[in-house]
């Protein structure tokens, strides 16, 4: 082991090497320090190709060896969110809605019954629409939505696993991958609504988790007139500020923000698609009883340790289907918060910044024009939507409904889509403050 680290240190230009070491330094266990250096040192070092090769070629002999399915055959780890939809008995829909500079996006429905309420929901980061569907009837919260009578939409944020199609750009081009959240805010979003709001006129309501709020709090800052449709936001595990975060992803981005500043790192490319890398890890390797728990608290180590929350059961299937693939500029953008502690537009570099926003540093979104009514989800031990953040966000809302904190102490990033409490600890109170909407032709807030 200790070879394999002189090995990439001889590998890397001597400052990032000391920068690397000053950030693996803050850890105390040194098995940790190896692993952490190791696999830090591999993401400089390999930009392009984010895998090591040993492991590459082992997966591709099993691949052209054996179908997949032979470690796992559950039928829904192979399904699209439109076919497990039906899978469950429910009615299903797909569209395609055009943005403003050329991306094609995919909506997934569950249609409602005419005259009922819209609503919108946004996933995270790495996510797609399969996350409000994969725990099935009675705990997915598109289920519990459209058995209360909502007409439910599901976006697929541009180049997930269904939003990967553009007028004019192909995803193996550099050129399709230049966006953030800023893009999915300011394009995306308007894009959607609009659509919707063509088929069913009723003020729709919005519930966005993690980078589904982000997106929003753009939207509405930055165009608040496309906003005027939006009758509520529900914001699970909200993220605007990221100065607070915890856990790998603090670290993560310290070398993002780095590789930035001293190599010119633009994040032109994708990330995390769903690949039989994946397929490989959910079929083959978290499928297995004691291997499961283990792929479950490498997971747990990004989000928040929640051992009453979790379903290790449910992983094979959730690592099917996620990650879903972003742009890594989209990575890069959350990163840059953790530096700069505000939540403002794309640091492109000085130069960049000064020919598109005239000035050398980029703009903060004003929260001040936000006019939609916002209640905020927060969980007690998110590594990711941190308190501090969350309630630092809160104030700053100019139309603030309310904030819960979700009572119990481990509940993390992840269990307000797959915790096993989440529909009596999240949803039975996201219902009933949707309901004051839905059935209101008029908004308050306090």
């Amino acid at each position: 082991m200790v070879s394999y680290v002189s090995y990439i240190s001889r590998r890397l230009p001597e400052k990032h090497y000391l920068f690397l070491s000053r950030l693996v330094g803050i850890m105390r266990n040194k098995y940790l320090k190896i692993a952490a250096f190791s696999l830090i040192a591999l993401a400089v070092a390999f930009p392009k190709e984010m895998n090591i090769p040993l492991v590459k070629r082992e997966i591709d002999r099993i691949s052209a060896r054996a179908d997949f399915t032979a470690c796992s055959n559950e039928p829904e780890e192979e399904m699209t969110t439109i076919q497990m939809i039906k899978r469950w008995g429910y009615k299903a829909e797909e569209h395609f809605v055009t943005t403003e500079d050329g991306y094609i996006l995919a909506l997934h429905r569950i249609p409602g019954a005419k005259g009922s309420t819209p609503v919108l929901m946004h996933h995270a980061l790495l996510e797609s629409s399969s996350c409000w569907v994969i725990t099935g009837k009675s705990k997915a919260l598109a289920f519990i939505l459209a058995d209360m009578g909502y007409d439910v939409w599901m976006a697929n944020s541009r180049g997930n696993t269904y939003s990967r199609n553009h007028t004019t750009k192909s995803p193996s081009n550099q050129d399709f991958w230049d966006f953030s959240w800023h893009e999915m805010g300011i394009y995306d979003l308007p894009a959607e609504i609009k659509y919707i709001s063509s088929i069913n006129d009723k003020s729709l309501l919005y519930i966005g988790h993690s980078m589904g709020t982000t997106m929003f709090y753009v939207m509405a800052s930055e165009r608040p007139d496309e906003a005027v449709n939006v009758k509520a936001m529900f914001g699970l595990a909200p993220v605007a500020f990221t100065n607070n975060i915890r856990g790998p992803f603090y670290i993560f981005g310290n070398i993002l923000h780095f590789l930035q500043d001293n190599a010119n790192h633009q994040g032109k490319y994708e990330f995390f698609n769903q690949n039989q890398y994946f397929k490989f890890a959910a079929k083959c390797i978290c499928s297995r009883p004691l291997l499961r728990n283990i792929c479950d608290i490498v997971i747990q180590s990004v989000v928040g340790f929640s051992s009453k929350q979790s379903d290790a059961m449910l992983l094979p299937l959730v690592l099917t289907h996620t990650p879903a693939g972003t742009s890594m500029k989209t990575i890069m953008h959350f990163a840059q918060g953790i530096q700069s502690k505000q939540f403002r537009h794309y640091d492109h570099g000085i130069k960049i910044n000064n020919q598109r926003y005239k000035n050398p540093i980029p703009p903060e979104y004003d929260f001040r024009k936000i006019q939609v009514p916002i209640t905020l989800f927060w969980g007690q031990n998110d590594f990711l939507a941190q308190p501090k953040d969350v309630k630092r966000l809160y104030d700053q809302l100019p139309k603030k409904v309310a904030i819960y904190k979700i009572n119990d102490p481990e509940f993390n990033h992840l269990d307000f889509l797959w915790g096993i409490d989440a529909p009596k600890l999240v949803y039975s109170r996201l219902i009933a403050l949707m309901d004051e909407y839905r059935y209101s032709n008029e908004t308050t807030s306090t």
